[in-house]
This record gives C-alpha cells, structure tokens and sequence, in this order.
C-alpha cells in the first residue's frame, strides 16, 4: 500500500470516523428516545387512571402535551451535547463557550423571565387538570370555550366569535364552568 493511500486511511479512520460515530450514536438515540417517548405516553394516554366520564379524553390530550415537551427537552440534549463533541473534535475549545454559555444563560433568563412564567404555568395547569380543551371557563372579564390548550397560550372562544389568545402565565384566576 502507497504512503498516499495509507494517509488517507489514516485521516479517514480519525477524525471524519469519530465525528460519524458521533452523529451516528446521537441519531439512534434521538430515534429510540422520541419512540420511548411516544410509546410511554401512549401508554399514560389510554391508561384509566381517574374514572369518569370524559376523564379519559382529558388525560390523553394532557400526556401528548407533556409528551411533547419531554421529547423537545430529550432532543435538545442530545443534539447539543452531539455538536459539542463533534466541535471538540474539530479542535473548537469548548471551555470558553461554555462559560459564556453561563452569562448568556443568565441575560436570557432575565430578559425572558414572561415566557418562562408562560410555559411554568401551562406545565402546571395542565398538571393540575385547571381546565381543558371543550371546557366553558371564565378568565377575567373573557368567558367561552377553550379551544386549544397549548404550554404558553390558550385560546378561547367567546360567546360572539371572537378567538382570544390568553397568555398562561398571565391567568391568575380562573372559572370552570364545566367542573362538577
């Protein structure tokens, strides 16, 4: 075998086969965890566990939202800590960038303290069962149907028409009229 041929198997078998490893690892693991995923939420989604009538279709509608956010918080992590490594291996020094990662987190955290508040609320309520999709609530001086039940905005429906976006985190109080 010619020196050339040797570099080239030899450049090959560095660099380039890690970062495919790399790239090939974080694929399989994005498929495998959003089927977990899928498959455990399916499972919470057709599960019984509060008899009623009409529990069923609440509880099913409540495990894909949280669903959704697990598989969106599940494929972040895999694809940032995959760029890291495959920038590591390009020779970038992550230490910088992690650390100003640190600050930056913090100005973010800071400057959008409204949207954090949103999605926490939206997580909770939708723990709680507050109120869901079908539901005649009365929020503020709005009262309608909810028509979808999102993480940071629900929308309801008023008794003329008009579609209202309410921002979760901006929901103190809230009336259910379709509770028992």
């Amino acid at each position: 075998m010619s020196e050339r041929t040797q570099a080239i198997i030899d450049w090959f078998s560095g660099a380039p086969l890690r970062v495919f490893v790399i790239v090939l690892i974080a694929l399989v693991s994005h498929f495998l965890g959003n089927r977990a995923i899928d498959r455990a939420v399916a499972k919470l989604a057709s599960a019984d566990l509060k008899p009623g009538p009409g529990v069923v279709v609440r509880q099913a509608e409540r495990a894909r939202t949280i669903g959704t956010v697990l598989t969106s918080i599940y494929n972040a992590f895999v694809w940032v800590i995959a760029v890291g490594m495959v920038a590591a291996e390009f020779g970038f020094d992550l230490g910088p960038v992690i650390a100003s990662a640190g600050i930056v987190g913090v100005a973010l955290g800071l400057g959008s303290q409204t949207l954090v508040k949103d999605f926490l609320s939206g997580i909770f309520m939708l723990a709680e069962d507050q109120y869901g999709v079908g539901d005649t609530v009365k929020v503020g001086d709005i009262e309608g149907a909810v028509e979808k039940v999102g993480l940071r905005i629900t929308t309801v429906r008023d008794v003329h028409g008009t579609l209202w976006f309410l921002r979760n985190g901006e929901i103190l109080v809230v009336g259910n009229k379709s509770k028992k």
